[in-house]
């Protein structure tokens, strides 16, 4: 079911009018273009013998990064209207870093970040990328961050937890339409129906303010959504992690710097990353966006990605 209904959504949106938006209570982040709180590292020389001769940066002592600035935590634009700041810079300068080159980031479109990396116009492309089986035919991949899925609900909702397909049954859960956690959605509700259990009655808005509303007022009672941007919202403690799945449900999923296919950089950047992990600066780098339930063990050059549809 569909409850973006025009009626509906004017009710709820004209409710929000008077509110003070969830999101605004959060705590601080730090959208200053300095970013002074990003973790830095000195060079990994482990990472530098692994950089093959013959790879070719596209600007001499730099390390230039194409990356997406749609949305936090993943990358957004800093107060300046021009800096990119979030978790894919940050991950970017900890690379930069450990290569011993200096950082530039160049704002892409998602659409245009293949041909981009192809050209030559950035050397790596960081910017929520899964690893997918068609992808590792172009691209060369070094994972760096679990591609999660979360269910969340308000804080003080009795829902304790959602460990598999069987406990959405009944619920009404919010979902964007299009994507892939939907699909996902939709193959649990079938599976669930199947087993005699009650349907799931799924939710779709298109503003954030009347979605966060529907769950704090109890219209809708959980919501389906890329981990990462859910995380981040729910610093405001108005709402609660109850489960994660990958987001390559039923496999697993990884989110990776992209680069091009047999470039000779892909290895030089998976030890850098290793590097990271090891010394912390991996994990402050996650926690500074609430992205610390998708951190990785160890970094992997081209793992096995997601299927073919």
């Amino acid at each position: 079911m569909n409850f973006s209904r025009r009626s509906t959504f004017f009710a709820l949106a004209l409710a929000a009018a008077t509110l003070v938006p969830l999101q605004a209570t959060a705590q601080a982040v730090d959208l200053s273009p300095e970013q002074p709180g990003r973790p830095r590292s000195a060079k990994v020389d482990e990472a530098l013998k692994l950089v093959s001769r013959d790879f070719k940066f596209a600007k001499e002592g730099v390390l230039t990064v194409g990356t997406t600035t749609g949305r936090l935590p993943f990358g957004a634009y800093a107060n300046d209207n021009k800096t990119p700041v979030g978790n894919a810079p940050d991950i970017a300068q900890l690379v930069a870093d450990s290569l011993g080159r200096k950082l530039e980031l160049v704002s892409v479109a998602w659409a245009d970040w293949p041909l981009g990396l192809q050209s030559g116009k950035f050397d790596v492309v960081i910017s929520n990328v899964t690893v997918t089986e068609e992808r590792k035919e172009k691209f060369d991949f070094s994972t760096y961050r679990n591609d999660q899925l979360g269910i969340y609900v308000k804080a003080d909702s009795k829902i304790a937890a959602i460990k598999e397909p069987k406990d959405v049954a009944g619920l009404k859960i919010i979902v964007g339409a299009s994507t892939n956690q939907e699909q996902i959605l939709l193959r649990w509700n079938q599976q669930n129906v199947a087993a005699g259990l009650k349907p799931v009655e799924v939710q779709y808005y298109d503003d954030d303010v009347v979605l966060y509303l529907a769950l704090a007022s109890g219209r809708a009672d959980a919501y389906l959504a890329p981990n990462g941007i859910a995380a981040h919202n729910a610093r405001d403690g108005k709402t609660k992690l109850v489960g994660t799945f990958s987001g390559g449900w039923p496999q697993t999923a990884e989110i990776a710097v992209t680069s091009r296919k047999g470039s000779g950089i892909a290895d030089a950047i998976t030890t850098a990353l290793n590097a990271q992990i090891q010394n912390g600066n991996y994990t402050k780098a996650l926690e500074r966006w609430n992205l610390q339930s998708e951190a990785i063990q160890v970094a992997r050059t081209n793992p096995p990605g997601l299927p073919r549809k």
